[in-house]
């Protein structure tokens, strides 16, 4: 298992909005997320901020992550997600949400 924190803006006139997206996360979503083997996926909200943790247990980070891109429902998903957030300009290329580094953690 290996576990991956990002941060993203969240657009302050789409907050709510983005919000209320999540409070109902479609069915087919959750269910690709388990599928591409991410179990314990919360997202976070603080001062302009979204910060998203998961713990990912596959063994082919990048083909799961492929296959969840490639679906059309997940697609539909972010079409609607996107407008709320704004890309942080240190991300890396190709990186919509920033991954960020892990420099603590117990067990």
């Amino acid at each position: 298992m290996k576990r991956y924190g990002s941060v993203i803006k969240v657009r302050s006139e789409k907050l709510d909005e983005y919000k209320k997206l999540h409070r109902n996360v479609w069915l087919d979503v959750l269910k690709k997320i388990k599928e591409c083997n991410i179990d314990n996926y919360s997202i976070y909200f603080k001062d302009g901020y979204l910060f998203s943790y998961y713990e990912y247990t596959g063994d082919n980070y990048e083909e799961d992550m492929a296959k969840m891109a490639d679906d059309s429902v997940t697609q539909k998903w972010w079409e609607l997600c996107k407008p709320c957030q704004e890309p942080l300009e240190t991300r890396e290329k190709g990186e919509w949400w920033a991954d960020m580094e892990e420099v603590f953690h117990q067990d």
